[in-house]
Parts: structure tokens; C-alpha cells; sequence
């Protein structure tokens, strides 16, 4: 692969994960809304799932930046190397 190669998501899957992401809230909040419990285990119930969604994108996005950050030191390690080979096949 080139190092200017960039891999996109195509738009049918964008709209597969948006839409995914979507439906599995809107099902959680129907399910928090019609159980049969008192409001303050509803309450209690809608934090952490609230609090689930926000750890899940924070952690993916880590991830993915912990990720780049490992692609950018390779591409740099690489150049390096490649420097001295080209320094090495001149001399």
C-alpha cells in the first residue's frame, strides 16, 4: 500500500453505522421507558446507558488515534530507513 493511499468507508456502510447507532438508542430508550419499574430505577437505567455510549465513543476513538499514531511512526521509521539505504547505495 502507498503511503497516500487512504482507505474510505463506502456511503452504504456511513449509513449502515449511523443508522445501526441510531436504532440501538431509540430501542433503549423504548426499553428503559416501558419497564415496569419506579422512575428512579428508570433514571438510574438511562445514566448509565448514557454513560455506556459516551465510554464506547471515547474509547473508540483512543483507539483509532493510538492506531494513526502508530501509522505515522512506522511511515517516519520508514522514511528514515529508506534515507539510509539511498546514503548507503551513494556512497
Amino acid at each position: 500500500m502507498m503511503i497516500d493511499e487512504v482507505q474510505s468507508n463506502s456511503q452504504s456502510w456511513l449509513f449502515f453505522v449511523k443508522a445501526s447507532f441510531a436504532i440501538s438508542l431509540i430501542a433503549m430508550a423504548i426499553g428503559i421507558f416501558i419497564i415496569p419499574v419506579d422512575m428512579t430505577v428508570k433514571g438510574y437505567l438511562a445514566i448509565c446507558a448514557l454513560f455506556i455510549v459516551s465510554s464506547t465513543i471515547t474509547m473508540s476513538k483512543t483507539l483509532r488515534d493510538d492506531h494513526e499514531s502508530q501509522r505515522l511512526i512506522n511511515k517516519l521509521s520508514e522514511a528514515k530507513t529508506q534515507q539510509i539505504i539511498k546514503e548507503y547505495s551513494d556512497a
